[in-house]
Formats: structure tokens, C-alpha cells, sequence
């Protein structure tokens, strides 16, 4: 990536250097190239742990492989071809329709303790999912957040006792479309109040999204990006710690392949014990009153670099087309190859309750300007600011580490579209 001509420019002035960020893998340029199918991918070195969910025939069986498991009376493993994306089943969660707080989840422990983590798996929403507010509905990485087996949420990170990242959508008002904005939801030193913040492709930061967040100076705003309900997507994110005292931690989110969102600068930690113990598939919502939902994931995947789409030699990623979704969801038309993300932008809301596995936030609303728990939303709000924090960014530029573990893989056939689709435009100006 160029790097701007003003940042140059003060860098030199200041003596300083700015060291470029890693490149980022892309497409069957991951683990997963090596094992058509996933068959064997267990057995890389960079892997850590699998699950294709077959073989289990209820759901306590999900606690030979997991360490934890919530809410056995709404899990199943479901046969029906439509539900699952490989092999002969997947997992199933299912939140009926209530006003109260209920979270699903499947949970595993890290260890040894990692200060990187890549997470792989496919997962696809039951339409309508009519749900607004608090929903962690995808996956989380987390370092301490658990203690004595119960979620902290509410608990502000502080450098020393936890951080967490959540792969997840929002959909802060009904007039999102559903499922919501993909986003991380994230505990971290910086946070704007006791709950989680999210970061959004474009760079945005709920709550306060007037208020800029430094990503440093190779930020790259994407667009928003709304995922079609009734398709199978493969997400992917990477969560890496930063050295304690440099700012060199970074997120990052793939889907279908296809990097999405990339976040750096971030500082999670202050101290080297603080390192990444715990993962987990989620299915929270704060209230569903408006009818019973599921969620299916299937092929799950944990490493230590980069995993890409389940490979087929030849035909590429098994979801088929490439759609894409207008500002409703709506499909857009099929293509060939490897199905790239479904993008759209939608109006964003401030965070709402945080329960994850089980733990409950309580009530209270929070606005923009931070404060109590809850479920008041809003419009993104922010302005032309991104060209200042490139300048204040390098000023303190920190020096890179390879993202990337283990030996590298051969490039494959699944083509790549570097540009977002015409139809996609951000929200940022």
C-alpha cells in the first residue's frame, strides 16, 4: 500500500521511520489449500483445533471436543441438505421467541496460550432474523474475559485483565437491514464505556462514532458490509496482540476469502502475560420478540495463520456465485468461482448489552456520549478527519511483526475481486 505523501514528508522532518504493515494473505493462500475438502487439516502444524461437526449425534456430545456448552435443549445437529455446507450435518442453534436475554454458545479453552489467533468457519442466518439490539451472533476470541468459567461483560479491559474481539453484526434500529453491519465488538484498553465498543469497516467507532479512533496511517476505509440472510458465507478473523508498549496489534476480518476489514495500531494489552485462552461459536440475543430464530455454523477451524475457504481443487470455494446485497439484503447476481462478500451500507446504532455464554449486562441505555448499558441508537456520525490522524499516526509509528506463522502456501485458482462491488459505496466521506 502507497503510503501518503504528507506522512512521508513529517516522518522524514521528525527522523522517525514508518515501517509498512504486513500484507495480509488472501483467497486459497491459507492452510486450508493444502487439504481439499479440510480432510487432515487437523493435522497442520498451525492448527490448533477442528470440527466439522460430524459424528456427534446430540448435542452433550458436543463436550468431548468443547470445554463448554450453553443452552443443550436448543442445539441439534441438522441433516437437511440446505442446512448444512459440507459432509452430513452441522450445528444448529436456535433462540425461541421471548423478551428474555439468551445466549448459545459453544466455548474452547487456548493452551498453551497464543498472542495470534486465526478463526475459521462457515455460518448462515435463518431469515427473517428479526432482531435489533444486542446480538453477538458469530464468533469471539478472547484473552481473560473468562474468570472461573463466567463471561466479565460490563468489566471495561484495562491493559491488564482481559481483552476480547467478537466477529459479529448489528442491527441497531429496524430500518437496518437484517441481519445488521458486520463489525468487531471489542473489549480493550481505549474502550468508550463499560461495554464493548464496535469497529465497523469504514473505520467508525460506536458508541461516540463522532469522536475519531486511530487505526494508523495504512488504514484502508471499506465499505459497510450486510450479509445475505439464507446463504453460507466462510468468515474468518485474526486477532493478534500487540507487544506490550508498542501499538502493534491488529484485527482483521475475511469473508469468503476476501479481506474485509483490516484494523491496526490497536493496543489491547500492557502486560506479556495477557495472551489469547479462549474461543467460541455465539449466539446471543439481548430479546427476540419477534419470532423464533437459528443460526447454522459448520466447519470450524483454529490456527495460528491464515486457514481461507474449504478448498475444492478446481472449482473453488463450495459457496458457489458471487452475490452481492443492496441496501435491503437483496440478492445480487450469481458469478463464478468464489463467492465474495455481500455488501451493503446501512445506517449504524450505538452498542448495546453484552452477555456473552450466558452472562447478563442489565438494562440502561447508552447514548453518544457513553454511559449505562443499553440499546438507544443512532446514525454513524463523523467527519473529514482521516487525513490528520494519517499525520499524528506516523509521528509514532511502531515497527511491524509478521502476521503469518508456519511455512507458506502455493497460490490457488480462486479468483479475487480487489474492488468492492459498484453497488457498494461507504459511509464515510
Amino acid at each position: 500500500m502507497r503510503i501518503p505523501m504528507v506522512l512521508v514528508l513529517v516522518s522524514l522532518a521528525l527522523g522517525s521511520t514508518v515501517a509498512a504493515a504486513e500484507p495480509l494473505p488472501e483467497g486459497d493462500q491459507g492452510i486450508a489449500a493444502g487439504y481439499p475438502g479440510d480432510a487432515g487439516i487437523d493435522q497442520d502444524p498451525a492448527v490448533i483445533f477442528a470440527d466439522d461437526f460430524e459424528g456427534y449425534t446430540i448435542a452433550d456430545d458436543l463436550w468431548d471436543r468443547w470445554d463448554n456448552v450453553y443452552q443443550l435443549d436448543q442445539i441439534r445437529f441438522a441433516t437437511e441438505p440446505d442446512l448444512v455446507f459440507a459432509g452430513n450435518q452441522a450445528l444448529e442453534f436456535t433462540v425461541p421467541e421471548q423478551d428474555a436475554e439468551l445466549s448459545n454458545a459453544t466455548d474452547k479453552q487456548v493452551s498453551p496460550e497464543l498472542d495470534v489467533l486465526f478463526l475459521r468457519y462457515y455460518s448462515k442466518y435463518q431469515p427473517p432474523f428479526d432482531v435489533v439490539g444486542s446480538s453477538h451472533n458469530g464468533a469471539m476470541i478472547s484473552a481473560h474475559y473468562f474468570m472461573d468459567g463466567q463471561a466479565t461483560p460490563g468489566v471495561p479491559a484495562d491493559g491488564t485483565n482481559k481483552f476480547l474481539a467478537g466477529l459479529e453484526t448489528w442491527r441497531g434500529e429496524p430500518e437496518t437491514a437484517s441481519p445488521g453491519q458486520l463489525n468487531i465488538y471489542i473489549y480493550h484498553p481505549e474502550q468508550r464505556s463499560q461495554w464493548g465498543d464496535h469497529f465497523f469497516p469504514t473505520g467508525v467507532v460506536l458508541p461516540n462514532s463522532s469522536e475519531p479512533f486511530d487505526f494508523g496511517p495504512e488504514f484502508m476505509s471499506r465499505p459497510d458490509i450486510i450479509p445475505q440472510l439464507d446463504r453460507w458465507y466462510c468468515w474468518e478473523y485474526m486477532v493478534q496482540a500487540n507487544t506490550p508498549g508498542e501499538r502493534d496489534g491488529r484485527i482483521a476480518i475475511w469473508l469468503d476469502g476476501e479481506l474485509v476489514a483490516d484494523f491496526g495500531n490497536l493496543r489491547l494489552r500492557d502486560v506479556p502475560e495477557l495472551t489469547i485462552d479462549h474461543f467460541g461459536l455465539a449466539f446471543h440475543i439481548g430479546s427476540n420478540p419477534n419470532g423464533e430464530t437459528k443460526k447454522w455454523y459448520d466447519n470450524v477451524v483454529a490456527a495460528t495463520s491464515y486457514i481461507g475457504p474449504l478448498y475444492v481443487p478446481g472449482g473453488g470455494d463450495e459457496t458457489g456465485g458471487t452475490g452481492a446485497a443492496d441496501e435491503t439484503g437483496g440478492m445480487g447476481e450469481g458469478g463464478e468461482g468464489t463467492a465474495t462478500a455481500a455488501t451493503g451500507v446501512g445506517p449504524g446504532a450505538d452498542s448495546g448489552p453484552d452477555a456473552e455464554s450466558g452472562g447478563t449486562d442489565g438494562g440502561g441505555a447508552q447514548s453518544e456520549d457513553g454511559g449505562g448499558c443499553g440499546c438507544t441508537s443512532g446514525p454513524h456520525r463523523h467527519g473529514r478527519w482521516m487525513a490528520l490522524l494519517v499525520v499524528i499516526a506516523g509521528l509514532a509509528r511502531r515497527r511491524s511483526r509478521p502476521l503469518v506463522s508456519g511455512d507458506g502456501r502455493a497460490p490457488g485458482a480462486i479468483p479475487l475481486i480487489s474492488n468492492p462491488p459498484a453497488n457498494a459505496t461507504s459511509t464515510r466521506p
